[in-house]
């Protein structure tokens, strides 16, 4: 039997043009010799409103597409329209990858795996008895989920809306079956008694400046990881940094759930220190750094 060599897959969003997923999939692709074409499929590009998502999947499907990442605002309502669901993505209930495969539409979350490896490799020794996660969004969930994987016994949540950090809390602790996640009032509330701090809003990205904590709350003892990539050092980790806090950014969330979805379309082992490299070098091009 002969090794597939050539791989279509796309990403389904709205308002993704800026995105450096195909980038980092196609020259991933390049290096290990196959023909990997990715599409953007943008609902505002195409003028098509968002009930326009089961016809897009099938598009896809149709023109024998490996599979399709999915962003903002499908990563819910594609469920409805999948055969299978992975056992994270269950959990979480979004899905950001579908591979087609054997006439089966199967959704993966590769978000929370983003940052557990991220999280794995530029903070391995970090101490993880508490933290705080500011954000219970949809990049919240994905990351709440992961910091309890990566075994921080006691998490946290603070976000502007509480109901949904106790929402996010409650579901944490159904799902791993015992009570470590908790919402809390103000971020002075666990950073005093904290490990570390998961940062999971835009703040800090060009059209949402700043910094999402009073720099007083942030001690020396303290890591810091940030999920913002644009810049590359966001005033957080700037501020974390220049206390002497352990940083970790947010370009490898990124790359490591294009890494995960990479490996799910097309079966290789994807290199990741090249992956990162090429993700810094277009950020660095781009003068988001």
């Amino acid at each position: 039997m002969t090794e597939r060599n050539t791989y279509r897959v796309a990403l389904i969003g709205a308002d993704i043009q800026l995105s450096k997923t195909p980038a980092l999939h196609m020259r991933e692709g390049a290096a290990h010799g196959l023909d990997y074409k990715y599409e953007l499929v943008d609902i505002h590009a195409r003028h098509l409103p968002e009930s326009a998502l089961p016809d897009l999947v099938s598009e896809l499907e149709g023109r024998g597409f490996a599979g399709t990442n999915i962003t903002h605002p499908f990563k819910q309502a594609v469920i409805a329209h999948l055969d299978s669901l992975s056992e994270d993505a269950r959990m979480l209930g979004a899905v950001n990858t579908v591979v087609f495969r054997d006439g089966k539409r199967i959704g993966h979350n590769t978000d929370w795996y983003g940052f557990y490896e991220s999280f794995q490799r530029g903070l391995p020794d970090a101490k993880r008895d508490r933290a705080l996660l500011i954000g219970a969004g949809g990049a919240g969930v994905a990351v709440a989920h992961a910091a309890l994987k990566l075994g921080i016994v006691h998490l946290d949540i603070f976000d502007q809306d509480k109901n949904r950090a106790i929402k996010l809390a409650t579901d944490l602790n159904a799902r791993f079956g015992s009570p470590r996640a908790f919402a809390v009032d103000a971020p002075a509330d666990s950073l005093q008694h904290a490990d570390g701090l998961i940062h999971a809003t835009p703040v800090g990205m060009p059209a949402h400046p700043g910094i999402p904590v009073s720099p007083d709350l942030i001690e020396p003892r303290h890591w810091v990881a940030d999920i913002v990539y644009m810049p590359l050092v966001t005033q957080l980790l700037a501020t974390a940094a220049s206390k002497g806090c352990r940083t970790l950014p947010g370009g490898g969330m990124t790359v490591f759930q294009a890494v995960e979805a990479f490996r799910l379309f097309c079966g290789r082992e994807p290199d990741p220190v090249r992956m990162t490299a090429h993700f810094t070098e277009m950020c660095l091009a781009e003068g988001v750094a």
